[in-house]
């Protein structure tokens, strides 16, 4: 539809200084002639949009003209603002609120008021990730393969991939893409890179799969143990698990039955709850978790 067309060419301008109609064409698959009609249907809308000829030149938003915020809501603006400072929270510069400025007639002073919500997604070092978001943009954008050391708990390895989206979730970032060495789609998070680069190589034509978010992937597999967790923790199960999934003994400590990938991974998990997590079954499962306790302990014999 015309209407959708005009929304996306407006906000492109706004999201870059200038563009070629001949790069509007391509991305809304239309004729460059019907291009041309748009801008100057956006130009009689009251948006003044300049047209520069020769090398350099292209389309852009008059400078210093400020898209009236009037044409949206109160509610609106809020909206749009607490999302772009949550952007500006990870980048550590000011960048996407000077965008948000370009949405305003006057000033912020109405849209700051009312700043009851804030969305943080810097990680607790903003220095280890600001810097990869950029460059896992940039390679985005330019359709680049990067390359980088990854740290996982199955060791070191040089990982190549083709990245496709960056994600926050489970309150970190993560970059989903398709890794050349598996042959496979598969996501890394961003504190576990190293000796991060983009490389001259381009990615291929491939049909990418929806990316689709899976809350408990690490928590689904073939090994099954029932755990009692001291109710001390019963904040951190509900918070990771849900109230639903849990159970409670006859003196109200929860019991959980967790499904896993593999056993050293389950191991790795229930440590994080020191002497407030113990496995009731099956017995192999107590009985390997008693040995590696042991190997622990031993490491501080004098």
């Amino acid at each position: 539809m015309k209407i959708d067309r005009l929304i996306g060419i407006l906000s492109i301008l706004l999201q870059r200084d200038k563009v070629t109609s001949q790069e509007l064409a391509e991305k809304f698959e239309v004729s460059r002639r019907t291009i041309l009609r748009d801008i100057e249907s956006i130009n009689i809308a009251g948006i003044p949009i300049v047209s520069e000829q020769g090398q350099g030149g292209g389309i852009s938003i008059m400078d210093g003209y400020k898209i009236d915020r009037t044409l949206l809501s109160s509610g609106d603006m809020q909206a749009i603002l607490s999302g772009l400072r949550s952007l500006d929270s990870v980048s550590g510069t000011n960048r996407y609120r000077q965008l948000m400025e370009k949405l305003s007639a006057d000033d912020m002073t109405s849209v700051n008021v009312d700043n009851h919500i804030i969305i943080d997604l810097s990680s607790w070092d903003k220095s280890a990730i600001a810097g990869k978001i950029e460059l896992i943009k940039q390679a985005i954008e330019q359709r680049n393969l990067i390359t980088f050391r990854y740290f996982s708990p199955g060791g070191e390895s040089e990982r190549r991939i083709e990245p496709y989206h960056l994600i926050f979730q489970w309150s970190a970032w993560y970059v989903w893409g398709y890794c050349t060495e598996r042959q496979d789609y598969r996501m890394f998070k961003l504190t576990r890179m190293t000796e991060l680069a983009i490389t001259d190589d381009r990615c291929e034509e491939r049909a990418v799969p929806e990316y689709t978010s899976d809350k408990l992937r690490h928590t689904r597999g073939d090994i099954h143990s029932t755990v009692r967790f001291d109710k001390s923790v019963k904040w951190r199960l509900i918070d990771e698990f849900g109230p639903q999934m849990l159970e409670y003994d006859e003196n109200g400590d929860p019991l959980l039955t967790l499904s896993w990938s593999d056993v050293p991974a389950l191991y790795r998990y229930l440590l994080t709850f020191g002497d407030n997590a113990e496995i009731i079954s099956p017995e192999e499962y107590r009985k390997g978790f008693k040995e590696l306790l042991k190997k622990i302990s031993k490491l501080y014999e004098t």
